[in-house]
C-alpha cells in the first residue's frame, strides 16, 4: 500500500475544511497518509488480512458518512482511529458479546503482575545487593547480527504481540508501532492515564520476555 508524508496539527485542520467541502483531494491524502497504520491497527485486533482490509474500507466509508457529526473535539485522527476500532470489534466480535475497551482496560490493568520471575534476582538476605538483579536481561546491542533489525526477531516481537490480552496488543500496537502520544491512546480506547501505563508495563514486558526467549 502506497504511503503518504504524516499529517501535522495544522494540515489536519486544513484537510477537515476542504473534507467538509468536498474536496476529493483532501480525502486522497487522508487515504494515502493514515491507511497503512490503520490496516496495521486493524490487523492486530481481526483474524486474518483480507478481514483487516474490509475493515479499513468500512473505516473510510464511516469517515465520508460521519464527516457532518464530527464536532472536532478530537483529533481528525483519534476520530478516524475510533471509527477503525469500532468497525474492528464489530468483526472480530461478532460471535461474541462486546466489552467496552475502558472496562476490559480496568480487568487488565487490575490483579497481580509479575513482569520477571522472582529467581532472577538476589534473595532478601543476600551478603551483597539484595533484590538486584541474578540473571540480569541481556542487552540487545550486544547480539552479533543487530538484533532488533533481524526480520526473524521481529517476527518474533510481532509473534508475542499477536497473543496478548486484546487491549494489551492494541495499546502497545498504538503507542511503540505507530507512535502515539498516550494522551491520544487514552482517548482512543476510552483509557485513564493510568491504566494505559499498566497495560503498556504489562505488555511490554511479555513482549521482552519473549524475546529474551527468543535470544538466550
Amino acid at each position: 500500500m502506497a504511503t503518504a508524508p504524516p499529517i501535522d496539527d495544522a494540515e489536519e485542520r486544513r484537510l477537515l475544511q476542504r473534507l467538509r467541502a468536498g474536496d476529493e483531494a483532501a480525502f486522497e491524502r487522508l487515504v494515502m497518509a493514515m491507511s497503512g497504520a490503520l490496516l496495521r491497527v486493524a490487523r492486530s485486533y481481526v483474524p486474518s488480512e483480507p478481514v483487516a482490509e474490509e475493515v479499513l474500507q468500512d473505516t473510510w466509508l464511516g469517515v465520508l458518512n460521519g464527516l457532518d457529526r464530527f464536532e472536532g473535539r478530537s483529533s481528525v485522527r483519534s476520530w478516524i482511529f475510533s471509527i477503525l476500532l469500532n468497525q474492528a470489534r464489530t468483526r472480530g466480535e461478532r460471535e461474541r458479546r462486546t466489552v467496552p475497551f475502558a472496562t476490559l482496560g480496568a480487568r487488565e490493568a487490575a490483579g497481580d503482575f509479575t513482569a520477571v520471575d522472582a529467581d532472577r534476582f538476589l534473595p532478601a538476605d543476600a551478603a551483597q545487593w539484595p533484590h538486584h538483579w541474578a540473571t540480569p536481561p541481556r542487552r540487545w546491542s550486544e547480539s552479533p547480527e543487530q538484533a532488533l533489525e533481524d526480520a526473524e526477531t521481529l517476527a518474533v516481537v510481532r509473534a508475542a504481540i499477536a497473543e496478548l490480552p486484546e487491549i494489551q496488543r492494541l495499546t502497545i500496537t498504538m503507542r511503540d508501532l505507530e507512535g502515539w502520544p498516550a494522551e491520544e491512546v487514552c482517548d482512543v480506547l476510552e483509557l485513564t492515564q493510568g491504566n494505559q501505563r499498566v497495560l503498556l508495563h504489562r505488555a511490554r514486558s511479555k513482549v521482552r520476555a519473549a524475546l529474551e526467549r527468543y535470544l538466550t
